[in-house]
């Protein structure tokens, strides 16, 4: 059957219809995250009201975070604009460590990372290579620049003192007015970096791939199906963790011209007289590779919050990679109050897996994947149910036959809130003699959210 998912042993989240053949009462659901507070204030004199396109970066057991410092509007890519780096051991407390590497204001005892290298500072995106066998003065990488300069590779060892790949630009094809996104897919065995581009006055997202981060193919605009065009000022797209084959991008949706704030508003909170005519907001998107985002969500993924400040020009732009917490919780992270003196960076938090699920009401439903492949002895669900509620699997053969032993009638009901639950039938749990076949799997839902699932 050429419609056969094979899906080994991976992790499979429900962000898209890539499992999905049929649903009844049941329906993909789009989860907001909870907002944790503010965990870093840009109140350093080298940082300020236009700090932006901030990168996250989980290292083993340290959290790092990269971020434009710049005090007052500007032209993009001027020596005002300095790279900024803090760090967390949880990801929750921030620190900013003087790095004593570049002197600005008069002194050395700051976080700067870079400065005196214009343009790069203005979008400086790193990434931690993890390809195999990457030498360890490389094991860092970013891209950085704009139009007029392209976009210059620089490695780094530690991911703190940094030094240019080569001279020339790698990359010269591109608008690269904003965050230009690169990471190493495992999935695709290559390089890969999102970036900004143009087209019909729109702010579109393209691709480019590389063997060696030096040499890039000819980009591909990114497409979004039959859902309408939209600006999107940056993308923010990197493979997520537990499943590397799903490329999240949790965007920064751009509304040019549709001003919330009156002049009076806008004085008053003390926003820029130039940043108040637009809003933004953030949306979820997903892709496993080639030229097309899933846009199964129009819906804003973070809304703007309750006071005037959330709504001003180029607020609410989510950092770059989700990271995780501890194994129940991940964290998304967003600069706001752009354009003002309180700027700083929010923390947002989700469920392990918890972007979207497959969501049934008290009523019930039922979803029915399309044919696939497995390996391993167990089925695992992350799911949440009510009290009142449940998950019960049946397995199918590839014509929707009601397997002997992993029957409807023979599944043991799956209640309770775990990332990882094992799924078990009168008989038991094991499913190995079922691996390798083609096979379908029919959930019968009452008042619960299937986010993932995988074979173990």
């Amino acid at each position: 059957m050429s419609d056969v998912r094979p899906i080994g042993s991976r992790w499979e989240l429900f962000v898209d219809d890539y499992l999905i053949e049929k649903m009844n009462g049941a329906a993909l659901r789009l989860h907001s995250p909870q907002d944790e507070g503010v965990v870093l204030q840009y109140d350093k004199p080298w940082e300020g009201r236009f700090c932006g396109y901030a990168t996250v970066i989980k290292d083993g057991e340290v959290y790092r975070l990269y971020y434009r410092g710049l005090p007052s509007a500007g032209r993009d890519g001027s020596d005002a604009e300095v790279t900024c780096y803090a760090e967390s051991k949880d990801g929750i407390h921030w620190t900013k460590p003087n790095l004593g590497l570049f002197e600005v204001n008069g002194t050395r005892e700051n976080n700067v990372l870079l400065a005196g290298m214009a343009p790069f500072a203005h979008n400086f995106c790193p990434m931690l290579d993890t390809r195999k066998g990457v030498p360890p003065s490389e094991r860092y990488k970013a891209l950085a620049g704009t139009h007029e300069s392209g976009l210059v590779a620089f490695v780094s060892a530690d991911g703190v003192r940094w030094k240019k790949l080569r001279e020339r630009a790698v990359f010269t094809e591109g608008a690269f007015d904003s965050q230009n996104v690169p990471f190493w897919s495992e999935h695709e065995q290559c390089y890969l970096c999102y970036f900004r581009t143009f087209k019909d006055g729109f702010r579109r997202i393209a691709r480019t791939t590389s063997t060696d981060f030096l040499h890039w193919t000819k980009p591909v605009l990114m497409e979004y199906g039959d859902k309408p065009i939209e600006h999107l000022y940056t993308n923010q797209t990197h493979p997520y963790w537990r499943a590397p084959h799903i490329y999240v991008s949790i965007a920064a949706r751009f509304l040019p011209g549709r001003r919330v704030l009156t002049e009076e508003q806008a004085k008053a909170i003390g926003v820029d007289p130039g940043y108040f005519d637009d809003c933004s907001d953030a949306v979820f998107m997903t892709t496993r590779g080639g030229n097309r985002y899933d846009r199964t969500f129009m819906e804003a993924f973070i809304r703007p919050g309750i006071g005037l400040e959330n709504w001003v020009s180029r607020t609410n732009y989510p950092a770059l990679n989700v990271v995780p917490i501890n194994e129940r919780e991940m964290s998304v992270y967003v600069n706001q109050n752009y354009g003002q003196l309180t700027a700083h960076l929010r923390r947002y938090s989700l469920r392990t897996d918890g972007f979207t699920s497959v969501n049934a009401p008290y009523a019930g439903g039922e979803m029915v994947t399309k044919p696939l492949q497995f390996s391993g002895r167990e089925l695992v669900l992350n799911f949440a149910t009510s009290a009142a509620g449940g998950i019960r699997v049946e397995i199918q053969d590839a014509a929707g036959k009601p397997i002997p032993r992993y029957t409807l009638e023979e599944s043991v009901e799956t209640v309770g809130n775990e990332i990882e639950r094992v799924v078990r039938w009168r008989l038991g749990s094991d499913v190995s003699p079922l691996a390798g076949q083609v096979i379908r799997l029919r959930f019968v839902m009452k008042d619960a959210d299937l986010f993932a699932v995988r074979f173990r």
